[in-house]
């Protein structure tokens, strides 16, 4: 019994520790200044807070997208869903190589606040992460 208490009790703490929904009303002016100054169009917003920043999930064009905003209003990172074909080269073959047969569920184009842009593809709940020229990175499991 006291097994699985402290087994539930750990997941519930690792649950929580991950990305956390939050209300609008929850979120700093700041953020939310930041975030109507670069998609004043975007009326449907899905908030998370994770690791003390708030990341806005939207639509836009009908293209999913995601920005992540420092609780003082600093844009981090914005992140896009591409179709997986139009991964690098090299990131494509990469899969290909590693991960024969496999399918790609969603690839994503990420933008830091200084211009710097990564690639993730997501397999079997791992997100491979690649640099620009889809040079491979790291993976990790997807807390999604």
């Amino acid at each position: 019994m006291k097994k699985t208490f402290l087994t539930l009790t750990l997941l519930s703490c690792i649950a929580f520790a991950n990305a956390q929904k939050v209300t609008e009303a929850d979120v700093p002016a700041a953020v939310k200044t930041e975030f109507k100054s670069l998609y004043a169009d975007v009326k449907e917003v899905k908030w998370e807070k994770e690791k003390g920043n708030y990341e806005a999930n939207f639509s836009q064009n009908k293209t999913e997208m995601s920005v992540t905003i420092d609780a003082k209003g600093k844009l981090l990172e914005t992140e896009t869903t591409i179709a997986s074909s139009t991964l690098p080269k090299a990131a494509a073959d990469y899969m290909a190589k590693n991960l024969p047969g496999k399918k790609i569920k969603e690839a994503s184009m990420i933008k830091d606040a200084a211009g710097k842009i990564t690639y993730e593809a997501e397999v079997d709940e791992v997100d491979y992460k690649f640099d620009a020229q889809g040079n491979f990175l790291s993976k990790e499991e997807d807390n999604d």
